[in-house]
């Protein structure tokens, strides 16, 4: 790693400019050009950072995004607990995707929940020669003869499968005849579209095609407060934190998509009064949908700290009637004194700190005024995966000179890093480690770094934990950060 000389940090425009223009000095011309598009600083009163995005990653750069697959099986299918999910391929995608989200569910895994068991057919050279089809059917019956009570089941499809030209749909269709129970074909080959984005759409889609309208409807007692809690994936047990402020106020959740959920849940979600989606970028074509179809509105929410907290409940309440909106000055009262304590606790333990942040979905924004209510400042923001429409709604959230970044290369974010000195960075897995090792602290914020809830009054308490934790671990100072000049030898050496 090369030495950086150290700076003193100024959240300015001229300073982020400066930035980039050093990453892509060392770039080769054409890709110079290409990435300058995904690189920007944001400005007061301008409605789009002006970020590209959704485009091609650029080979050899290496880029920290995800695959279709991935999005489907990983964010979407996955969770739905009651439901059989086949890895449709070779064993490698299925393992890597083996409950590395940590969606918490209730249910007897094995029996009746199936959400951290691993499915696979497990392709061979064979498979590839002659085709898989026969294997899926048999491993469909053998699913039905060894689980049950498993209310449905959904193929995954992984690269080969599209390469080879399998018919999930045709055996999906024939064995899903043969037991009784939806077999959903989910074509969402990695090697589709430019990152995981795709397979959130080919998954919503999904359902929109094979679930809804497809089976006669359980009995049902609808309520003027009916909504759906659309996008959050109980990870770390965020659903419940929200689903218990929303009951609180006085709604009824009937379906949570998906952590923690049913395949009835699915089914019975157009009959919802309002959707509350969480994660915009992985469920409002579904949204979007059940709005144009069934005529149910939809509204995006942030359960990240107080401050938006008591924001999104009165702007939910804002769709019901007073009985609703008195319920959400009663439960934001409610965790007042909470939510102070911790601020209280916290805020001069982290005050004027500054944060990176390089995530998926919608961590990027709505994660940053949890950090401002704990006085911390947001110098960097960026998405592996996000629209234009993402990068748009960031503006509501991000301040003058804010440096803003798409789908970022592993040597953008190391120089960035460096050059920033931040002392937390919020990011994935892939770059915990080499973030660390540059003696700056560090919280996976995919999965939250095995910790959560997050969402809610009661995972804000755990949430200004966890980063005074990762900030003000005594470790730091112990630790040499590889750029700092190296301390003369003692004379006698």
């Amino acid at each position: 790693m090369t030495a950086i000389k150290t700076i003193d940090y100024r959240n300015d425009r001229e300073f982020h400019e400066k930035l980039i223009e050093e990453v892509l000095e060392s770039y080769p011309e054409k890709t110079a050009k290409k990435r300058a598009k995904h690189l920007s600083v944001t400005q007061d009163g301008a409605s789009d950072c002006g970020v590209k995005s959704n485009i091609k990653s650029i080979p050899g750069v290496m880029s920290i995004r995800g695959c279709a697959y991935a999005g489907s099986k990983g964010v979407v299918w996955g969770p739905v607990k009651d439901m059989v999910h086949i890895s449709h391929g070779p064993v490698g995608c299925g393992q890597y995707s083996w409950s590395q989200r940590r969606n918490y569910y209730v249910g007897t895994t094995g029996v009746d929940s199936f959400g951290t068991m691993q499915f696979t057919s497990d392709f061979q050279e064979r498979d590839i020669v002659f085709g898989g089809d026969k294997k899926l059917k048999k491993m469909i019956d053998e699913i039905e003869e060894l689980f049950p009570l498993n209310k449905g089941i959904s193929v995954m499809s992984e690269c080969p499968v599209g390469l080879i030209g399998d018919d999930i749909e045709a055996v999906a269709k024939e064995r899903g005849t043969a037991i009784g129970k939806p077999v959903v074909p989910v074509r969402c080959e990695g090697f589709r579209g430019v990152s995981q984005s795709l397979g959130h759409h080919i998954a919503n889609d999904a359902v929109r095609d094979f679930i809804f309208d497809k089976r006669e409807p359980e009995a049902f007692e609808s309520t003027p407060y009916d909504v759906v809690i659309i996008g959050d994936y109980n990870i770390g047990g965020d659903g419940w934190s929200s689903r218990r402020l929303l009951e609180e106020m006085g709604l009824r959740v009937i379906a949570q998509w998906t952590g923690d959920s049913t395949l009835s849940e699915l089914e019975r979600a157009p009959k919802a009064k309002l959707n509350l989606i969480h994660c915009y970028r992985s469920m409002n074509y579904i949204s979007r949908h059940m709005e144009e179809k069934y005529g149910v509105p939809w509204l995006e929410f942030n359960f990240f700290g107080p401050s938006r907290i008591a924001m999104s409940l009165r702007m939910i309440a804002e769709h019901f009637d007073d009985k609703i909106k008195e319920g959400a000055e009663r439960v934001i009262e409610k965790y007042k004194a909470m939510s102070d304590q911790v601020i209280e606790t916290f805020r001069p333990r982290l005050a004027g700190k500054k944060v990176m942040l390089y995530v998926g979905g919608l961590r990027p924004r709505h994660m940053i005024n949890a950090y401002e209510d704990l006085g911390m400042e947001i110098v960097g923001a960026g998405y592996e995966f996000a629209h234009r429409d993402d990068y748009q709604r960031t503006m509501d959230y991000v301040k003058d000179g804010t440096l803003i970044y798409d789908d970022i290369t592993a040597y953008e974010m190391e120089h960035f890093i460096q050059r920033i000195r931040p002392d937390l960075v919020g990011s994935g897995i892939k770059e915990k480690y080499s973030t660390q090792k540059m003696g700056v602290p560090f919280r996976q914020l995919h999965s939250w770094d095995y910790s959560g809830p997050y969402h809610g009054y009661d995972g804000f308490a755990v949430f200004a934990r966890d980063m005074d934790m990762a900030i003000n671990n005594p470790a730091w100072n112990l630790f040499k950060a590889p750029w700092k000049a190296a301390e003369p030898a003692p004379a006698s050496a």
